[in-house]
């Protein structure tokens, strides 16, 4: 099939179809087969490997360190150092110091005149032994060259299946530690693969892409996942029904239930901060509004009264305000309002297309999908100095959402007929892909810190 829905079927004419969705015989015809010509690709044969990523830019800063080879006693089944290493080339702000081959113990005395001779500022070295009971006992220690001293030093026990986990926990710690910001490489991410024109699933798996785990299996499109501040709960749209029906979905049982089964179009979920209401889009009253209710399904509140397409709600980070995309000015920009309702706020100016609104952890910084001279991209502004930068290199953006340091954006695109996952810092520098060797990967969401 001719990918050419970018320019015909945007993201957001997408959603503008499904606010159309007959209210009594689920989906017509005509709007069946254009959602079909806007979302149906064609693939090859399923595969369960997991992504592999491409680096295509670094920050303009970087910090040079060595990681060497932990130590390890007994198998292991994953290269802690090397996860580390990966998690933190990834992030663009390290230049990796080649370590050499030799493993270097977390206890060992290390000449650190050498390693800054070397290049190296920073030097991370660590241990594995395995316990008695199978169980893994990891210990790590970062060095400052510059400064001649230790400056992080970490143990832990787990059991080997959890290693990588543990690795995506040191890396976290390096990089707090050199930079002074939390690191995310622990975190979670979800998004929706279709392997074939009638098999989806919604995928979870770590930030870097490894170890994904189908939450949900249809033959029907998935899409608009969000996360529950407490990482718990994926909310989605599913069309298993033959019309859209917001979903809430309890990831360690895999519970689920239909929290919006209105009639006409439910999409377009997105949780509030304490997690205790959820901002949708309904149709039940005859047009695309924004609504709100309590996670229970109780309290369903109207937020916006325009004959506009009102869509995409996102809370900001302290629940006061929604952003969400509309029309109401004749093309679709990205307008804010108070999380109770009321007169919206118009946010974008540049440029007649601005869909899919992000807000970052800090709320400062607003992060959208714009078309530029018929390009899709990811566009950032400045919401003190109301300054916009384009953050992607790509053209056929979708689905921007930030990392929950604020650092990173995660966003849906097209490379070579193929949909992919991509990551760009919020200033642009740092670059990277994320791509399976299967299937189109879409809808991307990353989740929150887990306490």
């Amino acid at each position: 099939m001719n990918r050419k829905w970018l320019t015909k079927c945007t993201p957001y004419n997408r959603l503008r179809t499904m606010s159309h969705f007959s209210s009594r015989s689920g989906l017509p015809a005509f709007a069946l087969a254009l959602a079909l010509a806007c979302l149906t690709l064609l693939f090859a044969s399923r595969a369960n490997a997991q992504m592999t990523i491409q680096i295509t830019g670094v920050g303009s800063q970087q910090f040079p360190i060595a990681v060497a080879n932990f130590r390890v006693d007994g198998e292991a089944s994953e290269d802690v150092a090397g996860v580390i290493r990966a998690d933190l080339t990834r992030s663009g702000l390290f230049r990796m110091i080649d370590p050499g081959t030799q493993a270097i113990e977390e206890n060992a005395r290390i000449n650190l005149d050498d390693w800054k001779s070397r290049g190296a500022d920073t030097i991370a070295i660590g241990t594995l032994t395995k316990l008695a009971d199978g169980r893994f006992e990891v210990r790590y220690r970062l060095f400052d060259s510059v400064k001649g001293k230790q400056i992080d030093g970490l143990a832990f026990t787990a059991p080997a299946a959890d290693l990588r986990r543990v690795a995506h926990r040191i890396a976290d710690h390096i990089y707090e530690t050199v930079t002074g910001v939390p690191g995310v490489f622990s975190t979670r991410i979800a998004y929706v693969v279709q392997y074939s024109p009638n098999h989806y699933e919604l995928q979870v798996a770590d930030a870097d892409g490894a170890n994904p785990q189908t939450a949900l299996k249809s033959r029907e499109f998935i899409i608009s996942p969000a996360w529950s501040p407490d990482g718990s709960t994926l909310a989605y749209v599913s069309f298993e029904s033959r019309r859209t029906v917001v979903y809430v979905h309890n990831l360690a049982t895999g519970q689920r239930k239909a929290l919006a089964s209105f009639p006409g179009s439910n999409s377009g979920p997105a949780f509030s901060p304490d997690g205790r209401t959820l901002a949708l889009v309904l149709t039940r009253d005859g047009n695309s509004e924004i609504y709100s209710m309590s996670i229970d399904g109780s309290n369903l509140k109207r937020l916006t009264h325009d004959p506009a397409i009102d869509t995409e709600p996102c809370f900001s980070p302290d629940g006061a305000y929604i952003y969400f995309t509309s029309d109401r000015s004749g093309g679709p920009q990205i307008y804010r309002m108070s999380s109770s309702g009321g007169s919206p706020q118009r946010m974008t100016f540049n440029g007649d297309y601005n869909i899919s609104p992000r807000i970052s952890p800090d709320g400062r910084t607003l992060a959208y999908v714009g078309r530029r001279s018929d390009l899709f991209q990811i566009e950032v502004l400045d919401l003190t100095t109301s300054q916009e930068l384009t953050v992607t290199d790509t053209v056929k953006d979708e689905s921007p959402t930030f990392a929950p340091n604020g650092r990173q954006i995660l966003y849906a695109t097209d490379v070579g007929g193929k949909g992919i996952l991509a990551l760009t810092s919020t200033d642009g520098r740092a670059r990277a892909r994320l791509s399976g060797p299967n299937g189109d990967v879409r809808e991307p969401t990353w989740g929150p810190y887990i306490k």
